[in-house]
């Protein structure tokens, strides 16, 4: 059990301080709804969670431009979606829009 103790050492909670969660929250919703407002045609793809990584939102412009953020959980990403008043797709069923795809050809050129 000692190399636990530091998550579990007794008299102190491991729970973060208030009010952290909500700022990266607010953050993320900010930096999204900011990509949506300065971009044409944004669609979210909420991408599953794997070993590595939590469960993304990839939000895509018409110019393939792009940005992706975790997220809670899919029911999150399409009402976060919903929200921004754009269209989403999950990736498992749709794959990445061919655009995206040549704009990431295209800065890796640069």
């Amino acid at each position: 059990m000692a190399r636990f103790s530091r998550f579990f050492s007794r008299g102190r909670s491991m729970a973060p301080a208030a009010g952290a969660g909500d700022d990266k929250r607010r953050a993320t919703i900010a930096h999204l709804a900011e990509f949506v407002r300065t971009r044409v045609g944004v669609e979210a793809y909420v991408e599953d969670a794997t070993h590595d990584t939590s469960t993304t939102m990839l939000l895509i412009a018409t110019t393939g431009e792009w940005t992706r953020r975790r997220v809670p959980d899919e029911a999150t990403a399409h009402k976060v979606a919903h929200d921004l008043q754009i269209p989403v797709y999950d990736v498992r069923f749709t794959g990445y829009p061919q655009r995206f795809r040549d704009w990431n050809s295209a800065q890796r050129r640069r």
